[in-house]
């Protein structure tokens, strides 16, 4: 099974929303925000696997983010920002699923599960905003194992 964690891209500040402080949920992207997701989304659909799932934060970012990709996706609670990574694993049902998953969602619920997958003992990884982190479960020599097959950043396509 293939996870791919997609950070969104960069937002506004708090204090520069619509309600100056209120909702972090109702943060929009910046225009720079714009360009990340666009750049990512031309690459990720280049590259996900036919039927990979989408699903996203219920986070306007998130939304946007994901809607740059211009596919369906699904928009869960468990995965706003503050979300368990045991959450997100459960709603993409890994490892178990037979297609692949793509997850908008936020810091530090992504750097805890890639840490998490690959066994690191820092507790996260820093994942830069709009970067996306392709994880692959697979079985070799008998061992079940979780590899990194990419990184990506928006800055740099």
């Amino acid at each position: 099974m293939d996870l791919i964690l997609w950070r969104h891209a960069e937002a506004e500040d708090l204090d520069e929303t619509d309600e100056r402080g209120g909702d972090d949920l109702s943060r929009r992207l910046t225009a720079r925000g714009e360009k990340q997701a666009a750049r990512m989304a031309v690459w990720l659909d280049r590259h996900l696997p036919e039927g990979t799932r989408v699903w996203c934060s219920p986070a306007v970012r998130a939304e946007q983010t994901a809607l740059a990709l211009g596919r369906k996706y699904r928009v869960r609670a468990e995965l706003a920002p503050g979300a368990a990574p045991e959450a997100l694993l459960e709603v993409v049902q890994w490892p178990h699923a037979h297609q692949a998953a793509l997850v908008v969602g936020h810091q530090p619920t992504l750097g805890q599960v890639v840490a998490q997958l690959l066994g690191l003992t820092t507790g996260a990884c820093s994942i830069r905003k709009g970067a996306v982190w392709w994880l692959r479960h697979r079985e070799r020599e008998g061992q079940w194992q979780t590899i990194l097959l990419s990184v990506q950043a928006p800055d740099l396509l």
